[in-house]
């Protein structure tokens, strides 16, 4: 099962946000960084499942020294999450 890094925000007044540099659209949020982390990855899983679904191919996991490259993503944490969806 191939993992993607995701990119966790909080600003002052919301909640962790999340989204995947990887899956364009695919975002996802939580009270707290542990369900954020949940949240990040059942957002993975369904939009995998969408891709699969419409026949799409999936991407191939980014590297983090890029994502972490880009100026818009100095203020974000990089995790890695690990997509439970069987790909066969």
């Amino acid at each position: 099962m191939p993992s993607y890094i995701a990119l966790l925000r909080k600003d002052p007044d919301s909640d962790y946000g999340v989204e995947f540099p990887d899956f364009p659209g695919c975002v996802s949020a939580g009270t707290d960084v542990d369900e954020a982390r949940r949240m990040a990855e059942e957002a993975l899983d369904l939009h995998i499942e969408g891709m699969i679904a419409d026949g799409d191919r999936l991407p191939e996991p980014s590297n983090l020294e890029e994502i972490v490259a880009d100026p818009a993503n100095r203020e974000a944490v990089a995790i890695l999450v690990t997509a439970a969806v069987r790909l066969t």
